[in-house]
Formats: C-alpha cells, sequence, structure tokens
C-alpha cells in the first residue's frame, strides 16, 4: 500500500443507471461534494463521519454522481419523451459494423434518415393546422360549429389563413429546436479540446481527441434540419394556396426555389459537417437568408393568393408528400440493411456481433416506426377531436355538412403496420422465450451442479430458486430473433406505401378483395381502427409518463434510465435528439483522474453502465497518467451488451487495448445470476486476459450460517463492493498502480 507523507490512494466509483445518490454509492450517510457542481460532482464521505462503506484500509473512496444530467431537471426530463424518435435514429450510426466506413456511406444514409423524420414531423404540423383545420375543418360549418376559436379563421380568406396557419408550424418547429437547444446547455461542450479531430473521421474510435465535443457537428446538422422543416412549411403552404395546382401561372415560380431550398438542405445532409467552423459559417450564412427569403416569399404568395375556395378531400399534394417520404424511408432502410450487410460479412469472426451486425438498420427502423406513431396519434386524434369523434374513410363517409377530415391514407398503413408489429412482436416473444427456456435450464443446472455439488433435501426450495434466477438472467442472449422480426415488420410497414401511392387504402384494399359484399371491407375498417387507438394509447401512455417525470422525482429517475442508454454516443445524425451527457462526463472523469494521479495511484471503479464511462475515460487520458490509473468493473456489460451492440468502438479489439493501455492492471467482478454483468474476455488460461475476469458465486451459500437467521440472499447485479474479492482487488490494483 502507497503511505507516502502527501501521497493519497483513491478508489473512484462510478454508478450506473436509474441516477443513484451519492450516498448510496459510497454506502455512506453522510457526504459532501468536494468537486463538480449540481448536475454531476465528486463527493466523500464527510471528514470524521467514519469510512465509505466497502472501503480498502489505507485507501480513500470517492464517488463520482452523473446522474443529474439526464434525471435533474423536470421539464428537461419530461420533454426528452417528445425526442425519442429523433434520440434512436441518432443511436443508428453508433450501432455500425466494426469494418472502416468508406466514402461516409453509412453516416450519409443514417442522416438522410434523420432528415426524413424531421420532415415526417414537420408534415404531422402542416397536416394538424394546413390541411385539417385550414383546409378540411374551418369551410364546413358542422366543423367549426360551437368553437369560435376557429370561427373567426372562416372570416379570412382561404391564402391568408393558411399563411397564418403555416407561422404556427413553423413555431412548432422552433419550439423543438428550443428544447433540444436549452437542455444542452447544462452539461454540453465541458472542456472543449484544443485538438479535434475531423468530424467525417469523429467515428473511427474513442481514443480519438475531441471524440466527445459534438457541439460543431451538432450545431451544423441544427441550422440544416431548420432549413429541412421550414421549406416542407413552404412547400405545402405554395402547393395548398395555388388554384390550378402548383404549376399554375404566378406559383410555379415560388414552389420551384422552395423546393430548391429542400434540395439544398438534402445536399448539406449527405456532406460530413465542416472541418472549420468558418468555412461552416460561409456556408450558412447565405442559406439562411435564402431560407428567410424564401419563406418570406411564400407567405406573401399565399397572402395575395386572396379567397381560392378550399376544395373537398386534403390539402392539394399533402397525401403524395406524406406518401413520397414514407417511400423514401423505405428505400433508405433497404440501402441501409444491404450496406450494413455487406460490412459486416467482412469483419473478422471474432468481431462478429449480434444480429449479424444488423444494429444500425434495425435502430432507424425503431426510430421511423416510432415517429410514425406519433405523427399518426398526433393526426388522427386532431381529426377525431374535431370531426366529433368519427374519422371517416372511404366504407363509411362522414355527411357533407361536417366535412371530410381524412387523415393521409400513410397513416392508415401506418396504424395497420403498428398492431401487426405489437402482435407479431409479442409473438415472436413468447415463442423464443419458450424455445429457450429447455437451453437456459440446462445451463444453468451445470452452474448450480457445479458451485453447489453435495446440497441438502431441506435445501431443494432454495437450490430451484437459484436455478430459475440463472436461467432467467440469460434471457439477454435471446432476444436476436425479437429485433430481427421487428426489422422485417417495419420494412414491410414501409412497403405498403405503394398502395397510397395509387391511392388505395387498407379499406379500399380489403373492397376489392372481399368482392361486393363490403363485409370485408367494414372489418379493415374496424381493424384499422384498432390500430390507430392502439398506437394511440401508447403514445398518450408516453405523455403521461412525461407528466409523470415532471411531478415525481422517483418516476424521472425510471424515464432517466431510457435517456441513460440512448443519450451516451454524441449527436451525429439529428441535432434534435437529447443531448450527450457523456459529454460532459467523460472528459470530466478524465480531468479529475488526472488531478489525482499526481498524488497517488487511483482506482477507477465502475458499476455496470458506470464501467462503460470508465472505460471511455481510460481512452482519453494521456500516457503520462495511465502508469498510475486501474480499472475494477463489476456488473459490466461491457462485453455481454456493448461490445455485441457497439461492435466498432467497444469491440474485441478495442477492449484488448484498454486493458493494454493500463498495463492489464483491470479487474472485472462477476455474477451468473447477474442479468446484466458479465465477463469481459474469452477464456485465455495461458494470455494476459486470464487475470481479468473473476466470476462470484451467488448466493454465497444455500444454508443459512450457525450465526445467521435467513440464508444468504441472491445478490445479482448489486450489491459488489461488500464481497471480499472486491476489497482485495482494490488492494491489488493500487499495489500495481505504485
Amino acid at each position: 500500500m502507497d503511505r507516502t507523507p502527501g501521497r493519497e490512494a483513491v478508489e473512484l466509483r462510478v454508478h450506473g443507471i436509474s441516477g443513484v445518490t451519492a450516498e448510496r454509492i459510497l454506502d455512506h450517510p453522510i457526504v459532501v461534494r468536494v468537486a463538480g457542481n449540481r448536475h454531476a460532482g465528486f463527493f466523500r464521505p464527510r471528514p470524521g463521519s467514519g469510512t465509505a462503506g466497502g472501503a480498502t484500509d489505507g485507501v480513500a473512496v470517492e464517488a463520482y454522481r452523473w446522474g443529474s444530467l439526464t434525471a435533474g431537471a423536470a421539464v428537461r426530463t419530461a420533454s426528452m419523451l417528445l425526442l425519442l424518435p429523433f434520440m434512436l435514429s441518432n443511436l443508428a450510426i453508433w450501432l455500425r459494423p466494426p469494418q472502416h466506413d468508406r466514402w461516409g456511406l453509412l453516416g450519409a444514409l443514417c442522416r438522410l434518415l434523420a432528415g426524413t423524420l424531421t420532415v415526417t414531423f414537420m408534415l404531422a404540423a402542416v397536416g394538424v393546422t394546413l390541411d385539417l383545420v385550414g383546409w378540411q375543418c374551418v369551410p364546413y360549418p358542422g366543423c367549426r360549429a360551437s368553437r369560435p376559436y376557429l370561427a373567426w379563421l372562416h372570416t379570412l380568406p382561404s391564402g391568408p389563413r393558411l399563411a397564418l396557419l403555416a407561422v404556427v408550424s413553423l413555431l412548432a418547429l422552433w419550439v423543438v429546436w428550443a428544447i433540444g437547444t436549452r437542455s444542452a446547455r447544462a452539461f454540453e461542450g465541458f472542456g472543449p479540446s484544443s485538438a479535434r479531430p475531423r468530424p467525417g473521421n469523429r467515428d473511427e474510435s474513442l481514443t480519438d481527441a475531441g471524440f466527445w465535443q459534438d457541439a460543431q457537428t451538432t450545431g451544423w446538422l441544427r441550422q440544416v434540419h431548420v432549413v429541412l422543416g421550414v421549406g416542407t412549411v413552404d412547400v405545402a403552404l405554395v402547393a395548398g394556396v395555388s388554384p390550378g395546382g402548383v404549376g399554375a401561372p404566378g406559383h410555379v415560380v415560388v414552389f420551384g426555389i422552395a423546393l430548391g431550398l429542400l434540395g439544398a438542405g438534402v445536399v448539406l445532409l449527405v456532406r460530413p459537417a465542416p472541418v472549420s467552423p468558418k468555412r461552416a459559417r460561409r456556408l450558412l450564412r447565405p442559406l439562411w437568408a435564402a431560407t428567410v427569403v424564401v419563406t418570406v416569399s411564400c407567405l406573401a404568395s399565399a397572402t395575395l393568393a386572396g379567397g381560392a375556395p378550399s376544395g373537398s378531400g386534403k390539402l392539394p399534394g399533402y397525401e403524395g408528400t406524406a406518401a413520397g417520404v414514407v417511400a423514401a424511408q423505405g428505400v433508405l432502410l433497404v440501402v441501409l440493411t444491404v450496406v450494413t450487410y455487406t460490412r459486416q460479412r467482412a469483419a473478422l469472426d471474432d468481431e462478429r456481433p449480434v444480429l449479424r451486425g444488423l444494429g444500425t438498420p434495425i435502430m432507424a427502423a425503431s426510430a421511423v416506426s416510432v415517429g410514425a406513431a406519433f405523427t399518426a396519434t398526433l393526426v388522427y386524434r386532431v381529426a377525431d377531436v374535431l370531426d366529433h369523434g368519427d374519422i371517416p374513410d372511404p366504407i363509411r363517409p362522414n355527411p357533407p355538412i361536417v366535412g371530410p377530415l381524412e387523415p393521409p391514407v400513410a397513416y392508415w398503413w401506418a396504424a395497420l403496420a403498428g398492431l401487426a408489429a405489437l402482435l407479431i412482436g409479442a409473438a415472436v416473444t413468447s415463442a423464443t422465450l419458450l424455445l429457450s427456456r429447455r437451453r437456459r435450464r440446462r445451463l444453468a443446472a451445470r452452474i448450480v451442479e457445479r458451485d453447489y455439488p453435495d446440497v441438502p433435501a431441506a435445501d431443494a426450495h432454495r437450490l430451484r430458486l437459484v436455478r430459475e434466477t440463472i436461467a432467467r438472467s440469460r434471457v439477454t442472449e435471446e432476444l436476436g430473433p425479437v429485433l430481427v422480426a421487428f426489422l422485417v415488420i417495419a420494412s414491410l410497414g414501409l412497403a405498403t406505401v405503394t398502395f397510397d401511392v395509387i391511392g388505395i387504402g387498407p379499406t379500399q384494399l380489403a373492397a376489392r378483395l372481399g368482392g361486393h359484399g363490403g363485409a370485408f371491407a367494414v372489418l379493415a375498417a374496424y381493424v384499422t381502427d384498432a390500430g390507430v387507438w392502439v398506437i394511440s394509447l401508447l403514445v398518450i401512455c408516453l405523455l403521461v409518463l412525461g407528466f409523470r417525470a415532471y411531478r415525481s422525482s422517483q418516476t424521472r429517475r425510471v424515464v432517466a434510465v431510457l435517456w441513460d442508454l440512448g443519450t451516451f454516443w454524441p449527436r451525429t445524425v439529428h441535432p434534435f435528439a437529447p443531448p450527450c451527457y457523456a459529454a460532459r462526463a467523460v472528459p470530466e472523469l478524465a480531468k479529475r483522474i488526472t488531478g489525482l494521479a499526481t498524488r497517488g495511484p487511483v482506482v477507477i471503479s465502475g458499476h455496470s453502465h458506470g464501467s462503460v464511462l470508465a472505460a471511455a475515460t481510460v481512452l482519453q487520458l494521456p500516457p503520462s497518467v495511465l502508469a498510475r490509473v486501474s480499472l475494477l468493473t463489476y456488473g459490466s456489460p461491457l462485453r455481454r451488451t456493448y461490445a455485441r451492440l457497439y461492435p466498432a468502438y467497444f469491440g474485441p479489439t478495442s477492449l484488448r487495448d484498454l486493458g493494454a493501455r493500463i498495463g492489464w492492471r483491470w479487474r472485472n467482478l462477476w455474477r451468473d445470476t447477474d442479468p446484466i454483468g458479465g465477463p469481459i474476455f474469452p477464456p485465455d488460461p495461458d494470455g494476459p486476459l486470464a487475470g481479468v475476469d473473476s466470476r462470484l458465486r451467488d448466493p454465497r451459500s444455500l444454508t443459512v450460517d450457525p450465526t445467521d437467521t435467513v440464508p444468504p440472499p441472491i445478490e445479482r447485479h448489486w450489491p459488489y463492493h461488500t464481497q471480499p474479492v472486491y476489497q482485495a482487488a482494490v488492494r491489488e490494483l493500487i499495489e500495481r498502480s505504485r
């Protein structure tokens, strides 16, 4: 043990997800903050109040609490639920295969898909304001009856009315932009690096300087997505006020420049963010000027269009635009799947991840599906309210006096696809768990026989409980078929948009297939309604959860679990995603460890997801510090989850490089009963990997100790620091780090 005067050995504990308190991390009732602030800080037991729980003799224990970065502010945590589709789209690129992304093709595809999500969001806003309210509801007396907040809009000519409602859609875009910008100010950009990598190569290695500094890339993408959103509203507005169609004289020029604005945004999405901030400003200034000019021109064109009467049906061009965006998403998903699978086939056998490398398209499909659910819920629920509880379709039209409040057919298909995904996903999950139960039980039986060879008959029930616990903890490895099924269902759901392109909805297709009786069409209408309501209920449950997160700190911590997992990576795809908390946590940890290492050896002790933060921090430490740093992980998902889902960043090669950087001063504790943690490396009795992993028997015994009243508990994922092997590992690592 290092007891030199003026020197101090430190065990720095980093907690996992769910935002636990500093008191629990240190296992001590009285703590004080010694560094950091209220968002994230370093804590120690108050001097004179005793030592931390599980402390090793002669080693100071410190805790880094970062949970408030995701579960701190109530408004930030609740509002993040609205950004879920954007978060999933940003997460997709980080699940890419370990092969080099030649020409940045995967990044470009993911950014384009993220751009379609922004367009989808704006189309939903346009569908509510311009289409349902301004075009379909206000002109009909039955719809605006007893609604004075809509009746006054009828006094305006249709052109100015649509222009005014277009401003409301632009305000919705501003709200989303403001949420993403405001929530990032609390902890982004901590300690900007002086040597930043090229944005195009940001996704190459966790060792790159400035890997976690995403402010420049996010700022660039934010401006581009604003241009896409504004351009979507401009195109929809000009198409709606053109009395003779978009090619009518007087509107073709404005419509053309609005399409050009959208095209410019798409082109800027394909290319990576500029390296130089000056070059980015040179590109964005004329783009912003063009955006303002085009938007003002479109609003003026709509205002001067006067009182062209609203036609029947939907806003002109809106149906085709919605179908076109869904079709583009389907094409991008197919291309993304092909490119990802091709890249993965070239990977080494020991680096082959779960799902054969299809994590990127699966996460992208999840983003598209959640975005479609949000969009369909918003449009259908508004239409339901405006239409007095009845949403018409070709089989059940409303009376003419009420008005044809018809959402786009693409949303009908999305509702059916969502219902099919839920039913088939539930069936596949149940089948997977049932079919794997026998295999998991056989594995658990072998483990129990090895750990408890001679068990008295009185403890047989206890033995069965341990065996079932181990079998349930292996469920994580069995979820691959469920995710593959989801990708197939999502792709087929998007493929149904081909019917929408030719103007056929679910009930119309059922009517053609079912003959003249119409019973099949009516059944299809009710099934579609059920799909809409199921999706709506799921989205409403998310909104209720967001409201509860605003009111309850306990619920806020539950919601934060999702953000702890989904916002770990920088925002290099969608700028409206919740901000990356690791942009502060990793540089802050590196700075604190660098300061502590000047006074003595440091053991970074990471539990669960905290082990991922600890590993990312070690990869960012300067070489002069690494000689005094050791790593202790427990309940760690590094290999079990992160190496399989993120092979390009935490694959076997990266983990071996991590161990070599610290001279293999690394110990990992794990249990068979832990559903999250596991070993880091495969068995290697002769190499340096052999000394890393240490398996703990859980429970310690099946029988009741003579000095106790109950048998030892099954501890599963927590705690680890109460075990003697934990203190032994800390002592060993400190000795090796003198």
